[in-house]
């Protein structure tokens, strides 16, 4: 088989009758039948086809197909956010009783996923630190079904051995769900470390330029199909058009990647030390807790680095009101330098407490470098910093 950079690029739909060389866009909600039996067969799952967009369309097939072969996943639903894929994980597939033991450290729509929606029908979370292998089979019952984590995580950047949990999931009959948005299956692919359901929001480097909204899930096969069966029936499905910007952008993902890792790498190296600023955490960087690990599990560092800025909430709004370059913004994965406030945006729902558990403070700030020329990007923050500090 071709490598994956390769498969990124040239997987695509069957080739019409019209010998097109990029794919076209699908732009239908239905599809017809040659005749009342071949619709009753198709209904029946006697014979594939495709016969509703909300079930399946050439376009969305095709990136999830790319996506499966990146990531090593047997199958997979496309959705039309990131949260809708993290939603239908879960609803789909647990009951009354069930329960997931959860990292702490997790995107702040997903907290509330777990904390505030999915109790009403029945199904509860241990919350456990990801970092800490000991938690997680503490908190594991006989109704424990799923382990869910991101890694790094959203915003804090810590990392969980991914190896060691999927033994500890595989030694407890429980799935391992994780969420590996920030790495992209360039940087790092958790069905290979024993993962059995990775998911995206492919808003964020699928698509890489901030332009459509996506979510993906990939795995082993018996898990997606009950979650393809709520997916069906309640009609989450991504549109034919951002499934197809998503697959023409997968096919610079791994150049991007790597652009974004170095970007980010060299913009924390610069940003270490400066006086106004507590700390830069980075997972390529060696003052990073889990230094070790980043280098064993993933290929680079990625895209996002954080900065806690002395002062508070006022010094990151002087911060945001002097700098050139970089945007403003609760979203990541663009081609343009993103700020982010966790504290007041993202993660603002969640108490000062609940913050504090995973390193959420008040002068965090969540960096997704972008690919910019890295001196504009080192000059830029330089010479922010050194108005706040002044």
């Amino acid at each position: 088989m071709a490598q994956k950079e390769t498969l990124a690029i040239r997987a695509q739909a069957a080739r019409s009758h019209n010998r097109e060389h990029s794919v076209p866009l699908y732009l239908t909600s239905s599809f017809t039948f040659e005749d009342a039996e071949m619709g009753r067969a198709m209904f029946a799952d006697e014979i594939e086809g495709n016969v509703y967009s909300r079930y399946s369309n050439p376009n969305v097939d095709e990136f999830i197909g790319k996506v499966c072969l990146l990531e090593g996943g047997e199958e997979g639903i496309a959705f039309a956010s990131g949260m809708a894929a993290i939603f239908a994980t879960f609803a789909g597939s647990l009951v009354a009783g069930d329960h997931v033991v959860a990292s702490k450290a997790l995107f702040g729509s997903a907290i509330q996923i777990l904390n505030k929606i999915m109790p009403k029908w029945g199904v509860t979370t241990t919350f456990v630190d990801g970092h800490d292998l000991a938690q997680w089979d503490a908190a594991t019952t006989d109704k424990t079904k799923f382990y869910f984590c991101e890694s790094p995580s959203n915003p804090g950047l810590e990392l969980t051995d991914l190896r060691a949990l999927s033994a500890l999931a595989k030694k407890h009959g429980v799935a391992l769900v994780v969420d590996n948005c920030f790495a992209t299956p360039v940087i790092q692919n958790p069905i290979e470390l024993g993962a059995d359901l990775v998911l995206h929001s492919a808003t964020k480097y699928m698509d890489g330029q901030g332009r459509v909204l996506g979510g993906i899930l990939v795995g082993r096969k018996d898990l997606i199909e009950p979650i393809r069966f709520f997916a069906r029936h309640t009609g989450p499905a991504m549109s034919p058009f951002n499934a197809w910007v998503l697959s023409k952008s997968l096919e610079t993902l791994f150049v991007r990647m790597r652009a974004h890792s170095e970007n980010a790498l060299t913009l924390a190296k610069a940003l270490q030390g400066n006086p106004a600023l507590a700390a830069v955490h980075y997972p390529f960087l060696e003052t990073h807790p889990q230094y070790e690990l980043a280098k064993q599990q993933m290929k680079y560092g990625g895209a996002i680095l954080t900065i806690e800025v002395k002062g508070g909430f006022a010094a990151v709004n002087a911060l945001t009101q002097h700098l050139e370059i970089a945007s403003i913004s609760p979203n990541l994965g663009d081609t343009r330098t993103i700020l982010t406030h966790p504290a007041s945006t993202t993660h603002s729902k969640l108490t000062k407490e609940e913050r504090a558990e995973v390193g959420i403070t008040d002068g965090l700030v969540r960096v997704a470098v972008g690919l910019e020329a890295i001196d504009d990007l080192i000059a830029d923050f330089t010479q922010a910093l050194a108005k706040i500090n002044a």
